[in-house]
């Protein structure tokens, strides 16, 4: 089981009871999924940088992405109907906590002049949206095979609608957000 899910249970779930004066442990707000999203707008062009973008993100996630396509054609972009525009994993269980885990105490810290998430990203609905301007902020990408800097999305999905709720959550699982 990875380390982030027993803390979960450990520390977190507790807490929260006590914090929020849940009644039983069901209540409590869990993480659901992290999905991750690349997309490459060069790739209109050039279908190299999908290969480039889809074995980065591979790497990251420990998990084999897929490929985004395009659903509709907007001439303004040059872009048509089921072009590969980008790519997407999305990870649950052992993987996304250890993937969590690895985002918090390893790339967050490497992001050059970073000074916290903001608590305005969360949706309405329990979820916590941000972005990441360069993906070699991850130790798992070789900066040397590096061609292009992409960036890249992060959404977590937490089972709660509350984002009061959800915000405790994520800031128990030590996410730096801005005071």
């Amino acid at each position: 089981m990875a380390r982030l899910r027993e803390y979960y249970f450990e520390k977190i779930v507790p807490q929260l009871i006590t914090e929020f004066k849940f009644r039983n442990t069901l209540e409590v707000p869990r993480l659901e999924k992290v999905v991750l999203n690349m997309g490459v707008g060069k790739a209109i062009a050039d279908s190299k940088y999908i290969k480039q973008a889809l074995d980065e993100l591979t790497m990251v996630a420990g998990q084999r992405a897929v490929t985004t396509i395009a659903r509709k054609s907007v001439a303004t972009f040059k872009l048509r109907a089921g072009q590969k525009i980008g790519a997407m994993v999305t990870l649950r269980g052992d993987r996304m906590y250890e993937f969590l885990d690895r985002l918090v105490n390893v790339a967050l810290p490497r992001v050059r002049d970073f000074r916290g998430l903001s608590k305005k990203s969360f949706d309405g609905n329990g979820n916590y949206s941000f972005g990441i301007k360069e993906q070699i902020v991850f130790p798992e990408v070789a900066v040397s095979n590096v061609e292009n800097i992409h960036g890249l999305d992060v959404v977590v999905v937490t089972t709660t609608n509350n984002d009061v709720y959800a915000a405790a959550l994520l800031k128990a699982f030590n996410f730096p957000f801005v005071a």
